[in-house]
């Protein structure tokens, strides 16, 4: 077989490799036998390349498809990752605002309390200062009233003992 010819390779080359082996042997044609054995031997080496070719592939998808599936499972997990630290997020800012609300609902209370304890004392002044006033007026009246006692009370002195004034 010269460079230039060219076989007929896996299983079509086995089968012709055989022929001529059969016929170079039946012919004594040893070079025609050399050449059958040798198409042969290239096609069993060219049928384990395509196997070992085809396995190397299905290894090489079943590679591919692990890769895509670690891939896709990363992406699933940091979207889980994703959505909790979203819903951390979300409770955290329910939370500010419960707390918000709480801290102005106390706030208002005690304005309301202060409000009501203002009032409370206003009121209570206002007691004391009606009853100072009150017992001014009281006193007021005790003081008018003494004095026109005692007026009344030097008059009479002075209509029974009228001399005494002189003196």
């Amino acid at each position: 077989m010269t460079d230039s010819e060219r076989t007929a390779g896996g299983f079509v080359g086995r089968v012709v490799g055989r022929a001529k082996e059969a016929v170079g042997g039946a012919t004594a044609n040893e070079d025609l036998a050399r050449e059958g054995r040798l198409q042969q031997a290239q096609s069993e080496t060219e049928l384990k390349a395509r196997e070992t070719a085809a396995e190397a592939q299905v290894r090489e998808q079943e590679a591919a498809a692990r890769e895509h599936q670690a891939e896709v499972e990363g992406e699933r997990e940091a979207l889980r990752t994703e959505v909790a630290s979203d819903q951390r997020e979300a409770q955290i800012e329910r939370d500010r605002r419960q707390a918000e609300r709480a801290a102005a609902e106390q706030a208002e209370q005690e304005r309301h309390a202060a409000d009501r304890g203002e009032a409370q004392q206003h009121a209570q002044a206002e007691r004391t200062v009606e009853g100072a006033e009150h017992s001014r007026v009281a006193a007021a009246e005790q003081a008018n009233r003494l004095e026109r006692e005692a007026s009344a009370a030097e008059r009479r002195a002075d209509d029974l003992d009228p001399d005494e004034e002189t003196r």
